[in-house]
C-alpha cells in the first residue's frame, strides 16, 4: 500500500471513529464532568501504554517550560470536552457537532488580536459566510432556551479548542502523543473535584462506552491521526477532517432520529466550506502540517488533531 493511500485510510478510519463520539457520550449514561473525567483517566492509560511501548519516554524533549505549556493546552483541551458534551445534551449531537466546527474562525480572530495577524479581505468574506452558515444552522426561534444554551455551549468548547490550539502550536520537539498524554493526564486532577463517583457507580453498562472513549476515542483515534498527518499533504488532511462531522450527523440520525431541518441544512455546506478555505489558508504547503511522529511537533495541536472531539 503507498505510503499516502495508508495515510488516507488512516486518517478516515479516525474521522470515522471521531463521528461515533457523541453516541458513546450519550450512552454512557454519565454526567459531562464525569465522562471527560473517565476519558482522561482511561485514555491516560491508553496513550502511556502506546508511549511507553514505543519507546516514546527516551528522549522525549519535555522541558519544564513545553510541560507548562502543555499542561495549559490541556485546561483548555478539558474544558472544551466539557462543553461539547454538554451541548449534546442541550440539542444534539448533529448541532452541536456542526456548530463546534466554527474553531478555524476563532483562531483567524485570536490570531489578529493576540498576535496583530492582518486578515485579509479573502478571510473577512469567508468568516462573513460562515456567520451566515451559522445563523442558519442554529434556527433558534423566539423561547427556544435549548438551543440557544446549545449554541453557546458549542460556541464555548471552539472557543476553548483554539486557544489550547494556540498555546500547543508553540510547543516544539515533542512527540505528539506525548503532548496528549500530559493533556489528559492534567484533566485527572482538575476533574477531580467535579466528579461525582456515587453516580458513577450505578452506571452499570455504561461502564464499557466510558472505556471505549478512553482506549478508542483518545488512545487509537489520535495514534492513527499522528501516523497519518505524516503521510499526507495538507489539503487532503483539511478535506478528510470533515468526515467526523459527516458521521456524526449520520451516526446521531440512526441512533436518535436527530437531524437539522432543511433551513438548518443550508447552512452546513457554508461553514464547512469557509472551514475548509479558512483552514487550508492558515496551513503552509508541507506534507506534514500538523502533529507528527517523528519527534517534533511544530504544528502540536493542529485544528484538526482536536477538531477530533
Amino acid at each position: 500500500m503507498r505510503n499516502e493511500t495508508r495515510g488516507t485510510v488512516e486518517l478516515t478510519l479516525a474521522m470515522v471513529l471521531s463521528g461515533t463520539l457523541g453516541i458513546f457520550v450519550v450512552e454512557s449514561g454519565a454526567s459531562p464532568f464525569n465522562v471527560v473525567f473517565f476519558r482522561c483517566l482511561f485514555g491516560a492509560a491508553a496513550l502511556g501504554a502506546y508511549s511507553l511501548v514505543r519507546g516514546y519516554f527516551t528522549g522525549h524533549g519535555l522541558t519544564p517550560g513545553k510541560f507548562g505549556l502543555a499542561a495549559l493546552g490541556g485546561v483548555f483541551i478539558v474544558f472544551n470536552w466539557v462543553l461539547l458534551f454538554e451541548a449534546y445534551e442541550a440539542t444534539s449531537i448533529s448541532f452541536a457537532t456542526v456548530v463546534y466546527h466554527t474553531q478555524p474562525f476563532f483562531l483567524v480572530v485570536f490570531g489578529a488580536v493576540l498576535f496583530r495577524e492582518r486578515i485579509t479581505a479573502a478571510k473577512f468574506g469567508w468568516l462573513a459566510v460562515a456567520f451566515a452558515g451559522l445563523v442558519l444552522v442554529s434556527g433558534i426561534r423566539p423561547g427556544d432556551t435549548a438551543s440557544l444554551k446549545g449554541l453557546g455551549l458549542a460556541l464555548g468548547a471552539a472557543v476553548l479548542y483554539a486557544l489550547s490550539t494556540i498555546v500547543t502550536k508553540r510547543i516544539t520537539g515533542v512527540r505528539p502523543h506525548l503532548i496528549a498524554l500530559v493533556q489528559v493526564l492534567v484533566g485527572i486532577p482538575l476533574l477531580l473535584p467535579f466528579a461525582d463517583f456515587g453516580a458513577a457507580s450505578e452506571l452499570g453498562a455504561g461502564w464499557g462506552w466510558l472505556v471505549g472513549l478512553g482506549i478508542i476515542h483518545t488512545g487509537l483515534m489520535y495514534v492513527l491521526m499522528y501516523a497519518a498527518y505524516t503521510k499526507l499533504p495538507t489539503a487532503k488532511i483539511a478535506v478528510l477532517a470533515f468526515t467526523y462531522p459527516a458521521v456524526a450527523m449520520g451516526a446521531d440520525w440512526v441512533a436518535y432520529g436527530h437531524h437539522i431541518g432543511l433551513v438548518q441544512a443550508l447552512g452546513v455546506p457554508l461553514i464547512v466550506l469557509a472551514g475548509l478555505k479558512v483552514t487550508l489558508a492558515a496551513r503552509t504547503p508541507v506534507a506534514a502540517p500538523a502533529p507528527r511522529t517523528d519527534g517534533r511537533a511544530p504544528e502540536a495541536a493542529s485544528p484538526v488533531a482536536t477538531r477530533a472531539g
